[in-house]
Formats: C-alpha cells, structure tokens, sequence
C-alpha cells in the first residue's frame, strides 16, 4: 500500500487587493482635477489643518475635519463610484455573506497630503470591513504602504524568517503605489506609512467601507 505524502496547506490567506485607475479612459485629467482638489482643501480646511497641527501631523489630512467629500465635489463623487464597484470586487473574492439587502457602502473617505519626512505609525480602521487608499501623486522617494502579518502578536517564540523568505511568509511587506494604484484590504490588518522620503508631498485618499 502507497504511503500518502505529507502535504502543507495555506490556510487564513490575508487579502490584499490592488488595481489601478490609470487604465481608464480620461486618467490623466480626472486626477488632475482629484490632486488640484485635495490641494484646495488642504488651503482651505482650518479646521483640519487644526487638527494636524495637535495631534502632529506633518501635513495635512481632512480625516477628522470633513465628512462629506463626495457631496461637496462632484471628482470626490465620481471617485467614489469608481471605488464601489472594486470594492464589490474584492467583498466577492472574499467570499462574504452579505444577506439578502446587506451591502458595503462608503463609510468615510478622506485626503492626506504628507509632508517630506511626515509618517502614519501603525494603526487598524476599527467599525469598517474594508478599507483602502487611491495613490494621487506618488514624487520620488514617496512612501509606500507598510502591512503586518496579524498573527505577528502571537508569535510569542517563533524565528524571524529568511531575508529572502517568499512574500506570503514575510513579516512585513511594503507595497509601492504608483498614481492611479488602488489598494483594498480588510480593516483589521495592521498598517503604516514609513517616513516619506520625497522632496514634495505624497497625496493620497483613503476610505472605509462599513457593512449595513
């Protein structure tokens, strides 16, 4: 009788989402008009910059300030629409039961614009089910987007793993956007914006989605 051999399997594969709005007709005018934007709002928004300036942020985000981007543009709306149809997307690669009348449905979306030197230490998007950013001026040097593993915690006696261990058994994997990149992930996976080494800021807009 055949001995069966020993196999190993992924189980808990964390997802991560990424595609780019750079391939759609009229990119380049669209997020001409999404940077002009976000640039508007951080002149105009006292009340954000405010914020940042308590809680030493270095630059400016309207995550605390302002709550209704999509009605107060129509790019922010048009954006919007762009994101809830990856955002379907990626709940059906995941595989959720949604219900019957359940949906994901924009929650919040905000705009960071991150001076040279500025970061986002490590954090998680409690309340949401997905959360995501869309890259709008990536300069040279720009930050990338820093994921841990969430089992990280746990491993209370394990080795760390070989430089050049294959991507899904790393620690951390730093993802490097480039305009237009859209990234998704669920709202519990632990991130970070390293320190921005660029000469000019780095502007992003990042959004949750909420199941209701």
């Amino acid at each position: 009788m055949a001995r069966a051999m020993p196999s190993v399997r992924d189980l808990f594969v964390t997802r991560v989402y990424e595609a780019s709005l750079a391939d759609e007709p009229g990119f380049a005018a669209f997020n001409a008009e999404l940077e002009q934007a976000c640039l508007m709002l951080a002149e105009d928004d006292r009340a954000g910059r405010d914020w940042c300036r308590e809680k030493g942020y270095a630059g400016y985000t309207s995550y605390a300030s302002l709550d209704d981007l999509p009605t107060r543009a129509t790019v922010f709306a048009e954006l919007k629409r762009r994101l809830d149809r990856r955002a379907a997307a990626f709940a059906e690669t995941l595989a959720f039961d949604l219900g019957r009348e359940g949906k994901l449905k924009l929650d919040s979306l905000w705009v960071n614009v991150l001076k040279p030197g500025g970061v986002h230490t490590g954090h998680i998007h409690p309340h949401a089910v997905l959360s995501g950013t869309v890259y709008v001026a990536t300069p040279p040097g720009a930050a990338g987007l820093r994921l841990e593993d969430p089992r990280l915690p746990m491993m209370m006696a394990a080795p760390p793993h070989k430089a050049d261990a294959p991507e899904s058994q790393k620690s951390f994997v730093t993802l490097t956007p480039s305009v237009g990149t859209v990234l998704l992930w669920e709202s519990w996976l632990r991130h970070e914006v390293p320190a921005n080494r660029s000469r000019t800021p780095r502007i992003s807009i990042s959004f949750n989605y909420a199941w209701r």
